[in-house]
């Protein structure tokens, strides 16, 4: 049982035009006490609309929000034991740092040694000692949202909703902040439920990822097992990038699955949830590919893919390889960049593409 239980959530929105939009469909979540959960997914998926009913900012047509045995839908927000950290962080412009991180607590009534006390210990918590006395405008973005976490945390909440934080920061604060997130929430000891549609930024920080669309429970796991083993297309296409190939299972002996494509394509994996004959799709990650040398074989029983290179992209550590396979397909390789670089992977070069029949995730060909 979850510390916090999202219980087969529903929302459903009336469209101006008459129509209804269903923003959250039978979702259920068990949040656990002290992790930093992602809700992660698309515009549109019902991510946010999820995190402001956990606020009570919105209420659910159906379904229960459990929180330590207790059922929270009669339960307005200003008394349920979370905070939330919006995008814009909405700090008072008027206020000094110190000032908005008190605010809080000043209408909670708390007497101002102990707010100034507090407001201190939160500011040293987030790395800003010694900024109490400026105003928001005098502070950077990094800054700025640093404060929006301590206006929240110093009021201890249970739970910390974070609304896309970090989305208004460039990327190398973003990547700063992303650490220093992840370190805040072990310090402080607390659940995060963070929502963002940034897919690296999810596979970072998180302790578990639920992945939405459309309103539904796409899957709900770790980082490694949402990025190695999506439970469905939508999550391999949405979470990083995928080669995938359509296919009948041809043949199995014990772990090692050989599946046949339309095109006659013989590819492997290994699983032990299929049978022969079932409709499948393999799920190849681009670092899971290889452009082999001439002199390679690639892995024993796994006939080498030919294609010639479309086109190479560079973007860093590694070159983006597109290469035609034939039958109108295209394959995504990340090939490890050298700073001698490759004729053997110019565009219009022949090359072999091979990958471990271990690196092949297979999932049930149906819609996500």
């Amino acid at each position: 049982m979850g510390f916090l239980q999202i219980l087969s959530a529903r929302k459903v929105y009336q469209t101006p035009e008459g129509s209804s939009v269903q923003a959250l469909d039978d979702v259920t979540i068990n949040i656990r006490n002290n992790e930093f959960l992602t809700l992660l997914g698309p515009s549109g998926c019902g991510k946010t609309t999820l995190l402001k009913c956990i606020a009570g900012f919105e209420d659910l047509d159906g379904g229960d929000l459990i929180l330590d045995s207790k059922s929270l839908r009669s339960v307005p927000p200003h008394k349920r034991p979370f905070n939330t950290v919006f995008q814009n962080y909405a700090l008072f412009p008027h206020m000094t740092v110190e000032q908005n991180v008190a605010y809080g607590m000043e209408v909670a009534g708390v007497s101002k040694v102990e707010r100034d006390r507090r407001a201190g210990e939160a500011l040293d918590l987030v790395g800003l000692s010694g900024f109490g006395g400026r105003r928001p405008t005098q502070l950077s973005g990094g800054q700025q949202q640093r404060v929006a976490l301590a206006r929240s945390l110093v009021l201890k909440p249970k739970v910390l909703l974070l609304d896309e934080p970090l989305s208004a920061l460039d990327r190398k604060m973003r990547e700063t902040m992303q650490i220093e997130l992840k370190n805040l929430q072990h310090a402080v000891g607390i659940t995060f439920v963070f929502v963002t549609h940034d897919q690296e930024e999810a596979l970072a920080m998180s302790d578990r990822i639920a992945v939405l669309a459309q309103g539904r429970l796409q899957q709900l796991d770790t980082p490694t097992e949402v990025y190695d083993k999506p439970a469905n297309e939508f999550v391999a296409n949405f979470v990083g990038t995928s080669n995938m190939f359509a296919g009948t299972v041809a043949s199995i002996s014990g772990d090692r699955v050989i599946l046949e494509t339309g095109n006659g394509r013989r590819l492997a994996a290994t699983s032990t949830a299929f049978r022969v004959g079932d409709q499948v799709r393999l799920v190849l990650r681009p670092e899971h590919l290889t452009i082999l040398a001439r002199d390679e074989t690639g892995d024993a029983d796994v006939p080498a893919i030919e294609g010639r290179v479309r086109e190479t992209v560079f973007v860093g550590s590694t070159m983006q390889v597109h290469a035609d396979i034939g039958h109108g397909r295209t394959a995504l390789v990340s090939h490890p960049h050298t700073r001698r670089g490759s004729s053997d992977i110019a565009p219009g070069a022949e090359v072999r593409i091979g990958y471990s029949a271990a690196s092949g995730h297979l999932i049930p060909m149906r819609s996500a």
